[in-house]
Order: structure tokens, then C-alpha cells, then sequence
């Protein structure tokens, strides 16, 4: 791969792309991939396929980073992070097995009508009672549906594991760390086979430009989720959660 050739003029709105996704899911747990699909397609015109594989190929590196920097800012839960690891890797392993037989845009509406619904009231919640913080309980069989879905449906891992566990009343910053840490080996496992089939010279370009704004964007997310205070953060990812969620149905129904 010759990085002489590259044009950094070229792959500059893509670091930018990168760097807004990353900053935003960091902070918030969600929306890497709704973010860099919606400006790479909507806005600079790339093919949606193509948007595709590199925002994933992209995400196997911004979500490692993104991992470390959670540790070092102490957002990680420890139980939480075990209680994830293994179902979502499971789920995410037999969502990639049945891709193939499912046609996973017929389901894609649904989950999204009730993810949007899950963000209204996370952000009524946020906006009319002070949160409440309490363990989560039900996690295992949640990190078994959201690596299912994120690998058969192309995403969902963010928007359906946190939400969910910001609705049982989790520390809003340990679920933050926990689910962006988790999402590294989900990532890696479900993307190994495809990276092998795809090499390193799709590193370039676009991808390099993705690759180097969220990995730049990663530790600045890391410390948001430390510092923003609980109720501004529900609300926020009520916010978030609710316009991708809708944007998403949009696309899908019409």
C-alpha cells in the first residue's frame, strides 16, 4: 500500500465524519455506525454497500481504542463487562450463521419502532425525574440479543444494549464504558472472517480517514462519559436514540 499516493485533501471529510461518530458514541454508548453510515452515504455520496464495510472494518480499531480509554477513566463495570462478553460474543457469532437465511431488513423496522420508543422515555425520564440508580439484572440474555442483532442486522449493539440497561437504572457511565468495551471483542469476532477475505489495502483512503478521526475522537468520548453528570447523559441518549431510531424507520418505510 503506497500512503505516498494519498491525497490528504481527499480523506480529510472522512477523518471529520470519523471523528463526530466516535465523539458520539463514546459518550454515549451508541450510534458509530448510524452516524458514519448516514454523512458517508447522505452526504459524500458513497455507495451504501461500501459505507458499510468500511464503517465496520473501521470499528474492529475505534472501538479498541475506545475500550482503553474507558479503562483508564474507570467507566468500566467489571460484572457487567463478564455478564455482556460471552452472550454478545454467542449472539453475535449466530446472528453472522444465519445472515445468510434472514432478511433482516423485514425485522429492522420493528426493532427500530422500539428502540424509538425506549428513547422517548429515556428522555422523558431524564427530563422529569432525577435517575435513579440501581444494578441491572437482566443482562445476560440482553447482550445475547443485541450481538444477534448487531451482526445480523448490521448494527444494534450500542442503541439496544445500552438503552436497555438505562431503563433498569444503571450508572449511566459504567454502561457506557462497559457496552463500548464489549463491542471491541463482539467487533472482532463477528468482522474476523471478513477482514481476512478483505486484506490490508482497503486501509486507504476513505477507511484510513474514518480510522484515523475515531481513533482521535475515541479518548475524548472516554472522558465525557467520566464527567458529564447522569441525568444530562439519559437525556442525551434519549435524544440520540429516539432521532436515529426514527431516521432508520424513515429509510426502511419510505
Amino acid at each position: 500500500m503506497d500512503f505516498a499516493s494519498l491525497d490528504a485533501s481527499a480523506i480529510l471529510p472522512f477523518v471529520a465524519v470519523g471523528f463526530a461518530a466516535q465523539v458520539v458514541d463514546g459518550a454515549l454508548g451508541m450510534a458509530f455506525g448510524v452516524i458514519s453510515n448516514t454523512l458517508l452515504v447522505g452526504v459524500l455520496g458513497v455507495p451504501p454497500a461500501l459505507a458499510s464495510q468500511r464503517v465496520h472494518l473501521v470499528e474492529c480499531f475505534t472501538t479498541g481504542v475506545s475500550g482503553i480509554s474507558h479503562l483508564l477513566h474507570g467507566n468500566i463495570d467489571k460484572r457487567l463487562f463478564l455478564c455482556l462478553l460471552v452472550p454478545g460474543i454467542i449472539g453475535g457469532v449466530l446472528g453472522a450463521y444465519v445472515l445468510s437465511s434472514l432478511d433482516a431488513s423485514l425485522v429492522e423496522p420493528f426493532v427500530l419502532l422500539y428502540l424509538t420508543g425506549i428513547g422517548i422515555w429515556l428522555l422523558i425520564r431524564g427530563l422529569l425525574y432525577p435517575p435513579k440508580l440501581k444494578e441491572a439484572k437482566l443482562i445476560a440474555p440482553l447482550g445475547l440479543v443485541g450481538g444477534f442483532l448487531d451482526a445480523a442486522g448490521g448494527g444494534g449493539w450500542g442503541p439496544v444494549v445500552t438503552s436497555n440497561l438505562l431503563i433498569q437504572g444503571a450508572d449511566p457511565r459504567k454502561v457506557v464504558g462497559t457496552v463500548n468495551s464489549v463491542e471491541f471483542f463482539l467487533t472482532l469476532t463477528v468482522s474476523l472472517a471478513f477482514i481476512l477475505h478483505l486484506g490490508i489495502a482497503d486501509v486507504a483512503g476513505a477507511t484510513l480517514g474514518l480510522l484515523v478521526g475515531g481513533v482521535l475522537a475515541a479518548p475524548i468520548g472516554a472522558w465525557a462519559a467520566k464527567h458529564i453528570p447522569a441525568k444530562p447523559m439519559l437525556i442525551m441518549v434519549g435524544v440520540v436514540l429516539t432521532l436515529t431510531s426514527a431516521f432508520g424507520i424513515y429509510k426502511a418505510w419510505f
